[in-house]
């Protein structure tokens, strides 16, 4: 666990955004110091395909970050996805020594249900415990100091392929940057978005990013699937770029400002502006037909999140319904088009529990960074120099020459707009 004073950077490498955010462990949680953004080039489906242009995106978030906190960082906890992720639920079984259950033994029973055959193209990213079983005493979440003969741990497994997890690593690498450990990017986003209670319960969380859309379930507090979806964000844009005709900057622009996924509750005397391609000149069209097209992808999206969940056999299990976070499940009535196709209950996720600079992280946008501070500070880190001291090291030229903390928010703000 980390302690009051450490400092976390979550480091979430998107297809449409790389983000980094930065927080300070203090009694009460973790304050929000510093947060840095740029756009990604090097992405698809969330899988690394130039490194160059995701180094570049890296370093220019990590710098952003770092700059606005007053640190200089050296070690991120980095988010992973993709369609290359898989989950699988096992379990292992032990004898337990001296009759009473050791941290030695809950680590072999771990190991034991780690040991499943696989490619060797292919890691074991996390080990995630469901529940415990003590001789015939099951639903065990502590087991450390119990009586028994014979544990028994059911897991979840999430695997990565390994050319995939490397060029992830190899990119922050290049950055200068260590990676204390490679995260989930939706287990992450769990951290940040849902409630105990819910997890308890039993819910889905849908977490849209720009190249994926990545689907995780959590009954009785643990998490029981994992499934990638390869449809995001960015197939939504490619789709308004075709059916107006605009460029694809354009597209992403027309998207964040002014698209909603029901037709239906787009006002029909609403007109947007809609810039020609190659010099041609703009036109403008009703913002219900942004709406029309729109509405079949995000539809066909929760489909295919409610065909996962009827597979898994978890469908009739997630009691809290659904929760939907990410960037694309900003557009207007999008939870209103999720609740009709998933017949579940809907509520958007937003990054909870964190103090400080709070305000500029509150977006389903940023969940995964922020849950991926949270899920550091919940592990043994390298906490970073503070300011202060960095400042006496090596001098001033931590904050960017020439740019007032006003100037840069002013920026930041503009940026976020048109991205987020």
């Amino acid at each position: 666990m980390a302690k009051p004073g450490d400092i976390i950077v979550g480091l979430d490498i998107g297809t449409t955004k790389t983000c980094a955010v930065v927080g300070e462990v203090d009694h009460d949680g973790i304050n929000i110091t510093g947060v840095g953004q740029a756009r990604s080039k090097g992405l698809r489906k969330g899988v690394v395909v130039n490194i160059e242009s995701t180094v570049g995106s890296i370093r220019e978030a990590v710098e952003q970050a770092g700059n606005v906190a007053g640190v200089e960082i050296a070690t991120v906890f980095a988010g992973v996805a993709g369609s290359h992720v898989r989950g699988i639920n096992s379990h292992g079984i032990v004898s337990i020594a001296n009759h009473e259950v050791a941290p030695e033994d809950v680590q072999r029973v771990l190991d034991q249900a780690r040991a499943i055959s696989m490619p060797g193209d292919r890691e074991v990213l996390h080990v995630l415990p469901q529940e415990y079983i003590i001789d015939l005493q099951d639903g065990v979440r502590e087991p450390v100091g119990m009586s028994g003969v014979r544990m028994e741990a059911r897991v979840h497994l999430v695997t990565a392929a390994v050319p995939s997890v490397q060029n992830v690593r190899k990119c922050a690498e290049r950055c200068g940057l260590h990676v204390a450990e490679l995260v989930l990017e939706p287990l992450a986003s769990a951290e940040a978005v849902l409630t105990e209670d819910e997890k308890e319960i039993g819910v889905v969380l849908v977490d849209i990013g720009g190249g994926t859309t990545d689907v995780v379930v959590y009954v009785n507090g643990a998490l029981v699937h994992t499934a990638v979806i390869p449809i995001g964000g960015m197939l939504l844009t490619s789709d308004i770029a075709q059916g107006l005709r605009t460029p694809i900057n354009e597209a992403e622009r027309i998207k964040v400002r002014h698209g909603c996924a029901l037709a239906s509750l787009a006002d029909p005397e609403d007109a947007i502006e809609v810039p020609g391609v190659g010099g041609r000149a703009a036109r403008q069209i009703p913002r219900m037909y942004l709406a029309s097209i729109i509405e079949p992808r995000m539809e066909e999206i929760f489909q295919l999140v409610r065909r996962v969940l009827e597979e898994s056999g978890y469908y009739e299990r997630v009691g809290a319904g659904a929760v939907i976070t990410g960037g694309a499940s900003q557009l207007e009535a999008t939870a209103e088009l999720a609740e009709q196709v998933l017949e579940l209950p809907i509520r958007k996720g937003v990054p909870t529990g964190v103090g400080g600079m709070a305000e500029m992280v509150r977006s389903p946008a940023m969940a995964t960074a922020v849950g991926l501070l949270k899920y550091g500070a919940s592990r043994p880190t390298v906490a970073l120099r503070p300011a202060e001291e960095e400042r006496e090291k090596k001098g001033p030229g931590l904050v960017r020459a020439g740019e007032t903390s006003s100037g840069f928010w002013a920026r930041f703000m503009s940026w976020l707009k048109e991205v987020v």
